[in-house]
């Protein structure tokens, strides 16, 4: 499952939470910016230098990445794969060009398995709110952020799914459901 939206729509919650309870494992993305406090290497993120997610991508290792808000993202091909393979729901949190990547992959298997939603704000005021509550960056990041994610909610007419974030609760119930949905799905023959 591809899970995109702007920061602060609560969408890693949403993830960690599914996989907290057994549900699906969150796939651990590479990324060259520095920890936040708190965040460990291996489980929240793998965190790189910038040469070696460049020599990484050279070698073909990413099944998506992309530059966003000056850092790189990336999601390993291996690790999405491999539990596929396992039977084991994986769960993607990446932008939108991350998404447009995994749209357009040739992998089977993945594409036989993908699903996507799309976490929109319940305003952009509301937005601003919850990046600024966070105290975890300046003025000029939040900033940003808010400028990219009024770029980014354009995207979620290309999204199988938009779950319009409201109370965590209610997030949870709706994001839980479209998971146990998919599962109920017939594939179509590869």
């Amino acid at each position: 499952m591809v899970v995109s939206g702007p920061s602060g729509t609560g969408k890693t919650t949403l993830c960690r939470k599914l996989c907290e309870e057994g549900e699906a494992i969150f796939s651990v993305s590479c990324t060259t910016r520095a920890p936040r406090p708190g965040e460990v290497d291996g489980k929240d993120y793998f965190f790189l230098t910038e040469d070696d997610f460049v020599a990484r991508i050279g070698r073909g290792e990413f099944f998506e990445h992309a530059n966003v808000h000056g850092r790189r993202y990336g999601t390993l091909k291996s690790y999405v794969t491999d539990n596929l393979k396992r039977g084991i729901d994986v769960l993607m949190d990446i932008d939108v060009q991350g998404a447009v990547q995994v749209r357009a992959c040739d992998d089977a298997l993945v594409q036989r398995c993908l699903t996507q939603v799309f976490v929109l704000p319940p305003s952009l005021d509301e937005l601003n709110a919850r990046l600024s509550g966070r105290g975890t960056e300046s003025a000029e990041a939040v900033a940003l952020r808010m400028k990219n994610a009024a770029d980014e909610v354009e995207h979620w007419p290309r999204y199988d799914y938009a779950l319009v974030s409201g109370s965590r609760e209610e997030d949870y119930a709706r994001f839980k459901s479209i998971l146990v949905e998919q599962r109920m799905r017939v594939p179509l023959a590869v």
